[in-house]
């Protein structure tokens, strides 16, 4: 089921419905996160996306970041789950969304060098100096990503 969200909306217009997302954390050195700016709402976030039907969170989450930063990745460990994201995009769709978070490592591909339907740039951010979010829902994400950095540095 390729189209999933897609026939979904078809089938219940604007109305708001849950979703499961997955998305994850690339750093580099200086503990900055790798952001997206959306195509769709131009406000920055955290690669990642819906799962398909049949889909792991897992697998969403590695498919979605090459789809969405050109990186290949692993997972390193799971950062939890996130059930407070409520979105309503620019066309009118409102979603609560479930997302999973992941460290992740790169281990091939490289980051995209040109915009796509899906994403218009791709910055490295320190977690104190980010930039206008999707939604509270990435916002606490990154909270818990800069938690998770600080234990290290401790």
């Amino acid at each position: 089921m390729a189209n999933y969200i897609k026939e979904i909306r078809e089938l219940v217009g604007h109305k708001p419905i849950i979703l499961n997302a997955a998305g994850g954390i690339v750093a580099n050195d200086r503990h900055e996160v790798l952001l997206n700016l959306r195509t769709d709402t131009h406000n920055w976030s955290l690669p990642g996306g819906y799962l398909e039907y049949g889909e792991t969170f897992a697998a969403a989450a590695v498919r979605e970041y090459k789809e969405d930063a050109g990186l290949d990745v692993k997972i390193v460990k799971s950062l939890g789950i996130f059930d407070q994201g409520f979105t309503t995009y620019p066309n009118g769709d409102v979603t609560q969304v479930i997302s999973q978070l992941y460290l992740l490592q790169p281990i091939g591909g490289h980051t995209l060098d040109q915009a796509t339907d899906e994403t218009l740039d791709l910055k490295y951010f320190p977690l104190d100096q980010l930039p206008p979010l999707l939604n509270q829902q990435t916002a606490d994400m990154l909270a818990a990503a800069k938690a998770y950095f600080d234990q290290l540095d401790d």
